[in-house]
């Protein structure tokens, strides 16, 4: 960390010198294109310092660097191109682990392989990648993760909450399961070319499971789906 930088929460008179390092910075970074027009991009982080708790890196009073995190996440690390490499990211990293010391997430797209050597270098976690359907830009991205000072703790917090969100789809997936039993000519015939289509399809989106255990997994799922709806 630079002797002569500064580090301290935003104001709302740093809205424009926020603004340009985001632009400034992604325009620089192996990240895909905006989708918003700067002016927009501007008012909409002018928004955010408002709600948001945002940090910003100094030098000699300029902007050249800032956080923006909100209760878990590590929403914005950008750092001007000019002071790339110097410890201004590194600086604000550590300061989002000191005000975060349970732990936050971070969103990275892959093609942006600098910002991912960056994280793993100072401890953090990649948990997953998606295929870019749910961000604007249509691009794979990384969810990373600093575990914070009780990893264990963190990462089952996490679990946790996955674990919500499966029995959410379980139980819709034995409603419609139910729905569909009074549908079919024979409801005690199973349709095992369509189950093998939705294993299939189930293992391309959680490769790290693999093709066997995927279709061991759907197996039981639609078993006991069946079971409860003849109950």
């Amino acid at each position: 960390m630079p002797t002569e930088l500064v580090l301290r929460e935003a104001t709302s008179l740093d809205a424009h010198d926020v603004a340009s390092v985001y632009l400034r910075a992604r325009r620089a970074a192996p990240m895909p294109p905006a989708v918003h027009p700067d002016d927009d991009v501007r008012r909409w982080l002018a928004v955010r310092l408002q709600s948001d708790e945002v940090w910003v890196a100094e030098d000699d009073r300029a902007v050249v660097g800032y956080a923006r995190l909100t209760e878990a996440w590590l929403d914005d690390l950008y750092v001007d191109p000019s002071r790339a490499g110097q410890g201004v990211g590194s600086a604000l990293l550590d300061l989002a682990k000191s005000v975060r010391p349970d732990g936050f997430c971070l969103w990275v797209f892959e093609s942006n392989a600098p910002a991912r050597a960056f994280y793993a270098r100072h401890g953090l976690l990649a948990l997953e990648r998606t295929d870019g359907s749910a961000n604007e830009e249509r691009t794979p991205d990384i969810k990373m993760a600093w575990p914070g000072a009780q990893p264990l703790a963190f990462l089952r917090g996490l679990i946790d909450e996955v674990d919500a969100q499966l029995g959410d789809l379980l139980a819709r997936r034995a409603a419609l399961t139910r729905a569909v039993q009074p549908l079919k000519a024979d409801p005690t015939q199973r349709d095992l070319t369509r189950e093998h289509q939705i294993a299939a399809a189930l293992a391309v989106r959680a490769p790290a499971l693999g093709a066997e255990r995927i279709e061991r997994i759907v197996h039981a799922i639609i078993t006991e789906s069946l079971d409860a709806a003849r109950t």
